[in-house]
């Protein structure tokens, strides 16, 4: 096996795996390290509720073979109210996805290496070299991406990363069958992705059912362990406690039972990022706060920021080779136009949407039919304006408790 690379990623998920399936495309020569055995893959890091959209799909040319269920629209409900969008979704089953990914990488001309636990960086006169691995292992390279997530091993190694504990989002999912998804008290919930406000469910969070199939359904629920948590939260009660609480008292899940092995647990954080680059080293997927921070969705935006590392590589390794810390750069820059744009405006409308209180929920829905059409659409944009339409004189006092936090901060 070849010591030498012109890339190597610590990570095997969407992100790691789409910049090897990119760059590899390219005749670049790539090595991916995954701390999985390659026959439980992907057991542990099975962390994702895999909803995702057509935009997704088509950009990066995913099968129908790796989809659970296509999903038409998206409902949002509160504590006594919903509200309906047609929006076309799918589904993932994310095992597949991932092993699917890992497939069409090596048909590119990557090299895996699985069951590979990736310690630190290499540093040689104060850049990255290459990546240890399995206590002495070692690989060389001229460009390190790390995809590992929150554990980030070689962005905190070399102080590429800013991951502020009070801003990790934790969750939790199971998939059960029998789940009545039009159950007649509720919105009709089949072939749709859900999304619910309640805080007496998720106490500064959301939970979600989304559909996969004939009685099938992926339901579970996140928070983050702020103080808008804390406000709402029950006491003595984890996350485990909120997702039985919410089974226990939902109709929905009266008959439904819970499939072995389904189980499946994350983090991300909920912060816009700060350095993400520096010499010969991209740092990508969740290593960096790249989950939508309004609806969850991370699969999209982990693949757009491996096809944002792969275009910052391809352009250091072509010609004379330059990896310096400016070159690198490009990345943020792609990052902050393609990946996640906007940045700021959403992550404020996260805030404000997770610190409102459970009767405001009820008013969103009413609030959200009486705009136009596409006011949803332009607030997962980050579209400032687009917000008129839904707030009031009453949410001031929330406003300025937000600037308060802020500034805090």
């Amino acid at each position: 096996m070849s010591d030498r690379f012109d890339v190597v990623i610590a990570g095997a998920g969407p992100a790691g795996a789409q910049c090897a399936r990119d760059l590899a495309a390219r005749d670049y020569e790539v090595l991916v390290l995954e701390t999985e055995p390659e026959a439980e893959f992907p057991r542990q890091s099975n962390k994702s509720t895999a909803g995702t959209f057509p935009s997704m799909m088509a950009s990066f040319n995913v099968p129908d073979e790796v989809v659970m269920n296509y999903t038409e629209t998206v409902v949002l409900e509160s504590p006594n109210d919903h509200f309906v969008r047609d929006q076309p979704g799918a589904v993932l089953e994310f095992a597949d996805f991932k092993r699917w990914l890992v497939a069409e990488g090596r048909e590119n001309g990557a090299e895996y290496r699985f069951d590979s636990r990736v310690s630190k960086p290499i540093v040689e006169d104060g850049e990255p070299v290459g990546v240890r691995y399995d206590g002495s292992e070692e690989v060389y390279a001229d460009v390190v991406v790390d995809a590992t997530g929150p554990a980030a091993p070689l962005a905190k190694d070399l102080d590429v990363t800013d991951l502020k504990r009070e801003r990790q989002a934790i969750g939790v999912e199971y998939e059960f069958e029998g789940v009545e998804a039009d159950h007649p008290e509720f919105a009709d919930c089949t072939d749709a992705m859900m999304l619910r406000l309640d805080h007496d469910l998720a106490p500064g969070g959301y939970s979600w059912l989304f559909h996969t199939g004939e009685d099938t359904a992926k339901v579970g629920l996140c928070y983050i362990q702020n103080d808008s948590h804390r406000d709402y939260a029950k006491e003595g009660m984890g996350i485990d406690d909120y997702l039985e609480y919410w089974l226990e008292s939902d109709p929905r899940f009266e008959d439904a039972t819970r499939l072995d092995g389904k189980q499946h647990r994350g983090s991300a954080h909920i912060q816009k990022p700060g350095q993400m680059t520096t010499d010969s080293f991209i740092a990508i997927g969740d290593t960096v706060p790249t989950i939508d921070p309004l609806w969850g969705e991370g699969i999209h935006k982990g693949m757009r920021s491996a096809r944002a590392a792969a275009a910052t590589a391809d352009r250091a390794l072509t010609g004379t080779v330059d990896t310096s810390a400016e070159q690198m750069e490009i990345y943020n820059t792609l990052w902050h136009s393609d990946v996640a744009p906007k940045m700021d405006t959403r992550l404020l409308m996260t805030e404000l949407l997770y610190l409102t209180p459970n009767d405001r929920y009820d008013r969103l829905m009413a609030d959200l039919r009486r705009a136009d059409g596409d006011t949803l659409a332009k607030i997962n944009n980050g579209n400032r304006l687009a917000m008129r339409d839904l707030v009031h004189l009453d949410d001031l006092p929330l406003l300025a408790r937000f600037v308060r936090e802020r500034l805090d901060n």
